[in-house]
């Protein structure tokens, strides 16, 4: 909030806790004017600067310096200071401050130890109310600090995503050059759009779903390129895809995994995908056989990538199961959308 914002609300909360005791010892007939004013006007006023001398001159300058033995004399000298002003505009209105209607007045004694404890109570009060400002606003530094690193790494692990992925397709349309494909140029045209996709479509925290599903039919259609006619691969989306979103690039390191570490050219043991939409929730599926001979036994990025993603961006929102088995690999997601 503007300092400006800050000042008003400070003053019309003042006046508004004034006019609030005000009204009731005006209406219950027990005070004047002229005694209400004095009370809840000058001496209202005289709290309420023992409110701010605690709160933006003693604790910033002796508290929250740890001056803690400076800070304790400063109270105790505000205590007197303010309790010998107050017994000092009490003799200016002596009728109203000293003298009871009997026609007793309060000694100096008295009244100073009953104007102590009212100004302790201002002075507990601004102390309260500035540590708990303070805690909210070191709360919310915290915050935005967490936030520009989860921010950070976020923007890292993304960028880590393309490359990544450039890689492995580069590779795939470097087997088909070699081999003089007549596929190659629809390749790279598949690639092209994969990649305007990833440049342009994923700048946003989250893209529409039926967007992503695109994106990866375009790498399944890729990697069928690749493989020709001996690639077999069943991919299927169940369930209504509408308005739903999902992160960008989150499913793709599993269906790369499927094509990299597996067998796509064996027609009894296919790479079978399938996603289903329902409920608010996306079901994720892959299974792919396994190399006897795994090339690229030491992992890559891709999954330790996407578990930090989705535990940074699904927090509590979706589960993750591996099964690693001896011929097979499946992997199940579900996100809550």
């Amino acid at each position: 909030m503007k300092r400006s914002w800050q000042i008003f609300w400070h003053i019309v909360s003042w006046i508004c806790v004034i006019a609030f005791f005000a009204s009731i010892a005006r209406y219950s007939g027990k005070m004047t004017p002229k005694p209400i004013a004095v009370i809840f006007g000058l001496y209202g006023i005289i709290n309420i600067s023992v409110f701010y001398v605690n709160y933006l001159v003693l604790i910033p300058n002796f508290l929250n310096r740890k001056r803690y033995k400076l800070f304790a004399l400063s109270i105790i000298a505000t205590l007197i200071t303010y309790g010998l002003v107050k017994y000092g505009f009490g003799l200016i209105f002596r009728d109203i401050i000293l003298d009871h209607r009997k026609g007793e007045s309060v000694g100096f004694w008295k009244y100073f130890l009953n104007s102590f404890f009212i100004t302790l109570i201002f002075l507990f009060l601004s102390t309260v109310l500035k540590f708990t400002i303070d805690w909210f606003l070191n709360e919310r530094v915290q915050r935005d600090l967490e936030n520009q690193r989860l921010s950070a790494e976020l923007s890292f692990l993304k960028s880590q995503i393309n490359p990544h992925f450039l890689f492995n397709s580069l590779n795939s349309i470097y087997s088909l050059a070699y081999q003089k494909s007549d596929t190659t140029p629809e390749a790279i045209l598949k690639l092209s759009e994969i990649m305007r996709y990833m440049l342009y479509e994923c700048n946003d925290n989250q893209v529409d779903l039926s967007k992503e599903l695109q994106y990866l039919q375009n790498y399944i259609d890729l990697q069928k390129i690749r493989f020709g006619n001996k690639a077999f691969i069943n991919f299927e989306v169940l369930g209504e895809v509408t308005t739903q979103q999902i992160v960008p690039l989150m499913l793709i390191s599993f269906i790369e995994n499927a094509f990299k570490h597996g067998i796509a050219n064996d027609a009894q043991h296919p790479i079978n995908m399938r996603i289903n939409v329902e409920e608010g929730r996306l079901y994720f599926f892959i299974q792919n056989k396994k190399h006897s001979h795994n090339r690229d036994a030491i992992g890559g990025i891709g999954l330790p990538n996407v578990r930090r993603r989705l535990a940074l961006l699904y927090p509590g929102k979706h589960n993750l199961e591996i099964r690693d088995e001896a011929d097979t690999y499946t992997c199940q997601l579900s996100l809550v959308l």
